[in-house]
Order: C-alpha cells, then structure tokens, then sequence
C-alpha cells in the first residue's frame, strides 16, 4: 500500500489522505475528482480486494459549520449517515438469522409477529418484506416523529396498515417503512433490537465502525450532512420536456398525493433533521446508519470472503439472499429496479462491478456493495447529499475500480 496525502487545489480542502495499493490508483484519481469537478465536501472511500482493503482514503471538511476558520477536518475515523445504505445492514441481520436456523424468509410474517396479521397480512412471507413486495410503503396516518423514534408506535402503527396493493403482486420501494417492518421480525426473533443485534453480531466480531443506533460516546466523530438543491427545478418543467423513460417518476414526484410523496412522509411532520442527536440516537434501520467508508467495505467484504478469520454469509446463503425477487416498474419510484432479499442488484443505469455485485446506495451519493465474482467489496460515504439525478461522483468510483481491476 501506498500513503497518498496532500491538497488538490480547492478552496478549503483538506488533501487526500490514506492508502492505496498498487494497481488501485484510478480510484484515488477518480476520487481527487469528486472534489476537483463534482462537489465533495467531506468524503472517504475504501475498497476491499481478496479480503483484504487496497483503498483507503478520505479528505475534505467533516463539519464546514464548525467554529474553525476552515471546518472541522474529514479524519480517518469520521463516521457518515448514508440513509438508505443501512437497508443493506438490516438486511445483513435478517439473513445471519435464517442462516443459523432461527428465521424462515418464506414463512408468513405473522408467525413471528402476531399483530401483524391485521387487515389481511396474515400471509405475507418476511421475505416479501426484504423485497418491498409487502405494499406497505406509507401510513394513512403518518406518527409524530417522537412516535417514530420510539419504536414500539411506529411498529403498531404498522402492524394496523392495509396495504396499498396486493401483497405479491407488484413491488414499490418501502424507502422508510423497511426499517421498522424488517427490525421488527429480527427484534421478535432475536429479542434484541436491530441495532443491538447488529452491533454484537455482525460488528463486534469484525470490529466495524457502523452503528444503527449511534452511542452517545461517538457522536463528535459524526459529520454534518449538507444538502446541495438539485440543478433542475422539475416543477417548472413541462413533463412533454422530460425524458419519456422518467416521466412517471417526475409526475410521481410533483403529486403530492402519491405513493412516491407518501412513502417518505410517514411521520407528521415529514421532515427529518437527519443532522440530528436525538435522529441519530434512535434505531431507523432503513435509513439512519452511521458509519465509516472502511467499515461498510470491510461488512461487505465478510459477506462474501473471510476477513481476518471472520465470513458472516456462506456462500449458500449469498446465493439466497443475492436472488431475484423483485424486478421492473417501482411502484413508488416509478423506475425500473431490481431487489434481492434487501438488497439491491445491478441495473442498466447502475452496473457496479458485475451481475454478480449486491448492495444498497443511499440517498444523496453514498454507496456499499459486494462482488463475489470479483471479490470486490465497497464503500464510499459523503456529507454532501445531492438530489441532483445526474449525481455520478459514486459511479465514477465503481468504474475506477473496475479500471483497476482490468488493469
């Protein structure tokens, strides 16, 4: 490994720090040019090869609002919320459980959780809820967040919801409701809750920065989230000016009685300061993780290989958890997806590494996944979220990476 350190010539920036090993230098280019040309304030990635990491690196400012006169510096222990990226860590739980025999994905949900049988889910399989075939992406009355943050509500208020299809029959992405709907099994299964399992069964062992739930002790390594607003203000768009492919999600986006718009306003009101203490404290386990780029790689990396003596999936249960269930149109979303058992897979816009490579994005750029054909695993963490669907500071590091490896 090669240390690489320095400055790239931004206003403010903190250079590049960290490790790369030889053959892997694309990937620190492609990431000094998620500074240079494409916004990164605060920003680490990290890439694990064969089990072992051959990137490491990090820069920028963890905290541009701090009272210093630069910011608070991007170290190599910044912790980074990624939003939706905790989905794959969820999912990680879930699948540790029925490997060991104590979770059935085909078994219907209520048999671990009887009140969830109401309004007609008493056959909905858990796995349908990993593949967001449950039809249980929205509430028809949101919760106070208070309610939200204290588990047990939100759970009940769930476990009350009819769904808005039929359960099977298509798929729509349960971008908040996963959480609950997923940690809820685990806590029933495991008697502990989802950030708890996760923390002793899956991070301890492998000594991992990432935490559903954050400690009080790690808050001052947190970053803080910047939000940048999109380029294109699409309510001042004609949709006959949009591409036909995205109409429907940009019609979607600008009904506010849609299923696109309600799936994220579950709690009322529906914002969140994702910035938070008290956010970041509670357990959301589809969208409040908190963790380092190294921890989400070395996580992915034990999904498929060892790492340090530790492998968390057999290669069986890859294989189950890495297949196809749910595959077209979104009916949240209104794009074409593709989803696993919590998981996602490569598309046409989103290629990663390989058809093999499994993983979760979250909103705004951040980015985990793994590639068993390539023994590939990823991550790649930053405090400045984009809505912008052009964003590609993530994809230029995929191929980077894939550059690397033909190289």
């Amino acid at each position: 490994m090669t240390t690489t350190e320095g400055s790239d010539g931004n206003k403010g920036f903190k250079g590049i720090e960290g490790e790369v090993a030889p053959g892997f230098e694309p990937v620190r280019e492609a990431f000094a040019a998620n500074f240079a040309q494409r916004g990164d304030i605060g920003a680490a990635v990290c890439v694990y090869h064969r089990g072992r990491p051959v990137v490491d690196l990090w820069a920028g400012t963890a905290d541009p609002e701090s009272d210093t006169d630069t910011g608070r510096p991007w170290t190599r222990d910044t912790l980074q919320l990624v939003y939706s990226g905790t989905k794959g860590a969820t999912a990680t739980a879930a699948h540790l459980l029925a490997q060991r025999g104590e979770l059935d994905l085909d078994a219907p949900v209520a048999e671990y959780w009887p009140e969830f049988a109401a309004q007609g889910k008493a056959d909905i399989p858990v796995r349908w809820l990993l593949s967001h075939r449950a039809g249980l992406v929205a509430l028809d009355r949101p919760v106070p967040l208070s309610d939200a943050l204290a588990w047990h509500p939100m759970v009940a208020a769930l476990a009350a919801q009819r769904p808005a299809w039929t359960p099977g029959t298509a798929h729509g992405y349960h971008g908040r409701t996963y959480g609950w709907l997923v940690g809820e099994v685990i806590r029933r299964v495991s008697g502990r809750t989802p950030g708890r399992f996760f923390a002793d069964e899956i991070a301890a062992p492998l000594g991992l920065d990432v935490f559903i739930g954050l400690p009080e002790s790690e808050r001052a390594r947190v970053s803080r989230i910047v939000y940048r607003q999109p380029t294109v203000d699409f309510s001042t768009v004609p949709l006959e000016a949009v591409p036909e492919e995205f109409r429907a999600a940009v019609a979607a986006m600008l009904d506010p009685d849609s299923l696109a718009n309600r799936a994220f306003a579950i709690t009322d009101p529906p914002e969140i300061d994702f910035n938070s203490p008290e956010v970041q404290a509670a357990e959301l386990p589809a969208s409040n993780g908190i963790c380092t780029a190294h921890g989400l790689a070395r996580m992915y990396a034990a999904l498929i290989g060892e790492v340090d003596g530790v492998r968390l999936l057999t290669p069986e249960t890859v294989a189950s958890a890495t297949k196809e269930q749910s595959v077209g149109q979104d009916r949240v979303i209104m794009l074409p997806m593709r989803f696993a058992s919590g998981y996602m897979l490569p598309t046409d816009t989103a290629p990663l590494t390989g058809p093999q490579a499994f993983g979760h994005p979250g909103r705004g750029g951040s980015l985990g996944f793994a590639d068993p054909e390539h023994d590939i695993a990823f991550g790649y963490v930053m405090n400045h979220i984009s809505e912008d669907p052009t964003d590609s500071r993530a994809a230029f590091l995929v191929e980077a990476v894939k550059t690397s490896l033909a190289g």
